[in-house]
């Protein structure tokens, strides 16, 4: 009877624990309110009315419908042609509500979102990109790390087997 008593205790605890560690789905914004959310992490929900196509490859989805004006347009997403692999084809987005996760931006007076991988339509995080401050310095070909880590360094003399100190005698026959 104990037994049984600690086995319900124990499986209600885990359903407990397991329910509270669930994630909760993450609230998409309007582009409206996105874009006061500057340098935050956001779910935007918008309305793709068009994808514009520049000479350079860069490309934009147009979020504001037909009648606002440009100047009222508050909000951009914009994606780069370094990125056109990891993005994909733009235009199947074209008169769809899509949600698009990312780091909203001030972008030339108006906040925007960089579109730099398509797990972006699906909740997932943009893609990564090293900060080059970081980087100077760093060879590849070099025998040294990129970085000074004590853990890296040599301690000491070099680490045998079996140092010549500690051989043991050879029986003669």
């Amino acid at each position: 009877m104990l037994l049984s008593r600690y086995a319900w205790l124990a499986a209600l605890l885990l359903c407990v624990s397991a329910a509270g560690f669930a994630k909760t789905p993450r609230q998409c914004f309007t582009a409206d309110q996105a874009s006061r959310m500057v340098n935050k992490d956001v779910c935007v929900s918008v309305h793709v009315y068009d994808v514009v196509a520049l000479p350079d490859g860069t490309r934009f989805l147009d979020v504001c419908s037909p009648e606002t004006p440009d100047a009222k347009c508050g909000f951009t997403i914009i994606s780069l042609w370094g990125d056109h692999e990891q993005v994909g084809e733009l235009q199947k987005y074209r008169d769809q509500n899509v949600h698009i996760r990312g780091i909203v931006r001030p972008m030339n007076g108006r906040a925007g979102m960089v579109l730099s991988h398509a797990r972006q339509f699906y909740g997932g995080p943009p893609r990564f990109r090293p900060n080059p401050l970081l980087s100077r310095g760093f060879d590849a070909a070099q025998e040294r790390p990129p970085i000074s880590d004590p853990n890296l360094r040599h301690r000491g003399g070099r680490r045998a087997f079996m140092n010549s100190r500690d051989q043991e005698p050879v029986p003669v026959r």
